[in-house]
């Protein structure tokens, strides 16, 4: 009887914990769907938001490893730079399409989330699945102890699949009659594991930065789940190759 009152504590903990993330994750689904439901200032506003507290997480880490004023001023240039490259890829795609000359209308909500949102969800699903059924070698275990090549596998997979779906439903921008060729087919798998490969980097990349200062999560401010910096990792990458890709030589040019 003794051993089952702190094995009682730790259910309930367990329990208070699957909550709380629950209730997060679904205010975020809320407050992010409905957003990108109405595009416009709004979806401008909440990808600002983001990336100002990404930012204030960023700086936060930056702080506590930088070695000198030198550094910490490039540190926060470069956050600033890859941070907002991201998020005004992000406010475009919903709000001005890929480029300064694309118009004012963007692409709409479904598009968005298909072609944009959920093969980099995709990533972190099949990832984390693939990671713990099959497990294996590591990535790099000094920067991220839970990454596995199966991980990253399962998540090429994952996107592969939703970029598969996209082209075969015609949900995405492009295509006049739903199908998918053998050749779609294989852009799909080769952009499957593209974003795979980018979102992974991002997760290293974040994950390099808080284990250099010594820290577990970016912040507190998202309950049961650490900082919005843990949370968007992989998107502020996909986004920020996007930006780079597609909307800097646009505006360069």
């Amino acid at each position: 009887m003794a051993g089952a009152e702190p094995r009682l504590r730790r259910l309930r903990s367990v329990g208070t914990d699957l909550s709380v993330r629950l209730a997060s994750a679904v205010v975020m689904v809320l407050v992010a769907g409905g957003a990108l439901w109405l595009g416009g200032w709004v979806w401008l506003g909440l990808c600002g938001l983001a990336a100002l507290g990404v930012l204030w997480e960023w700086n936060r880490i930056v702080r506590a490893f930088a070695a000198g004023p030198l550094a910490e001023i490039a540190w926060l240039f470069g956050g600033a730079c890859y941070v907002g490259g991201a998020a005004l890829a992000m406010a475009m795609v919903r709000n001005g399409a890929l480029g300064p000359d694309a118009g004012a209308g963007g692409y709409g909500p479904l598009e968005v989330l298909v072609s944009f949102l959920l093969p980099v969800i995709a990533v972190d699903v099949g990832a984390y699945f693939a990671g713990r059924m099959i497990g294996g070698p590591k990535i790099a275990p000094a920067i991220s102890p839970s990454k596995t090549w199966a991980g990253l596998g399962g998540g090429a997979v994952a996107a592969s699949l939703v970029a598969i779906a996209n082209e075969a439903l015609d949900i995405g921008p492009g295509g006049a009659m739903p199908g998918v060729s053998g050749s779609g087919i294989a852009l799909a798998v080769f952009a499957g594991m593209l974003i795979a490969v980018i979102a992974q980097s991002g997760d290293f990349f974040e994950s390099w930065m808080k284990r250099r200062a010594g820290v577990k999560d970016s912040s507190g401010l998202i309950p049961g789940h650490g900082g919005l910096f843990d949370r968007l990792d992989g998107f502020i990458a996909v986004f920020f190759v996007l930006f780079l890709v597609a909307l800097l030589p646009a505006y360069l040019g």
